[in-house]
């Protein structure tokens, strides 16, 4: 009887599935995908510069890698409540928190060494800002508050400026060591809002489908005391109201040509659509497509910003 009980609070051998698990590698990846965007067009009109894309998007998604670990750390007793995430690695016993901790302390580390080494100290900084907003901030905020989201969207938000302030590449000639005009441009300031507006309908529409999930696992949510979906509707229809109102922003900034304008505006208008669909009908259907599509959207607007940015 001993022996079962004592084999059963050890934790197996990790797999390949727990290590993507614990990395949250489907959801870094997107981050990967926003990074090289950001750096595609950071490099608009120029040679893409392979070895620095090449370093900046390992240090990105190093750093994604160890954010989703350590949030992972800190998060172990609310995942054990919530059914979609007991399974994970730490929450399920089968890694150690020590380990964990180890390798999120790697990961996290060498990725603001390999940005500041082998890109520019711009990205680094932007990093260390996506790790310490994401970690110190948001994560013990999900207890505390329902404007996490916000907070949330921040974070999410900078990967792309990471890639954006890499395509500089280090400092030449009389350039400043800091170049606080990489991250103060129309084309940055567009990335990012475009990164953070997308964030709120997206979460929104999944806190409202598993706010129950949410309840249990003690995290405070918008959607949390919103049965009827009345609250969560209306914020996911205003922001996406001033997603429409941000693709405005490229073409007159002569950031993109003016064809970024109506194929930028068709996509924003099916995500208002869907949005006005889940106002008005408040059912988990509704929350469902605006949750699908906005799958689709951030692709799609990232790709014709692609398409229609100038050198």
């Amino acid at each position: 009887m001993s022996e079962t009980a004592t084999s059963s609070n050890t934790p197996s051998n990790v797999t390949m599935k727990d290590l993507m698990s614990l990395t949250k590698f489907r959801l870094s990846v997107l981050v990967l995908v926003t990074t090289f965007v950001g750096y595609w067009l950071g490099r608009s009109g120029q040679d893409l510069n392979l070895p620095l894309m090449f370093h900046t998007l390992l240090g990105s998604a190093l750093a994604a890698f160890g954010a989703a670990v350590f949030n992972q750390l800190m998060e172990i007793e609310p995942d054990k409540r919530m059914d979609r995430t007991a399974d994970r690695p730490l929450p399920s016993r089968r890694m150690e928190p020590g380990v964990a901790f180890g390798v999120g302390w790697l990961l996290s580390a060498f990725a603001l060494l390999h940005l500041g080494k082998m890109v520019n100290v711009e990205s680094a900084a932007l990093c260390a800002m996506t790790l310490a907003v994401y970690l110190f901030i948001y994560t013990p905020m999900k207890q505390q508050s329902a404007w996490n989201t916000i907070v949330g969207a921040v974070s999410g938000a900078l990967p792309p400026l990471i890639g954006w302030a890499g395509a500089a590449g280090p400092p030449v000639n009389n350039d400043a060591y800091f170049r606080l005009e990489l991250i103060s441009s129309s084309g940055a300031i567009f990335l990012f809002s475009l990164l953070f507006l997308w964030q709120l309908p997206h979460f929104l529409a999944i806190n409202w489908m598993y706010r129950d999930e949410y309840r249990k696992g003690g995290f405070v949510m918008w959607a949390n005391e919103d049965d009827t979906g009345g609250k969560t509707s209306k914020l996911a229809l205003l922001f996406s109201f001033c997603a429409v109102a941000l693709v405005f922003l490229p073409p007159f900034a002569g950031d993109t040509t003016y064809w970024f304008l109506p194929f930028a505006l068709l996509v924003n208008l099916m995500l208002v659509w869907l949005a006005w669909k889940f106002y008005k009908i408040r059912d988990r259907a509704s929350a469902r497509k605006l949750f699908f599509f906005t799958l689709m959207y951030l692709p799609l607007l990232l790709g014709i910003s692609m398409v229609f940015w100038k050198a």
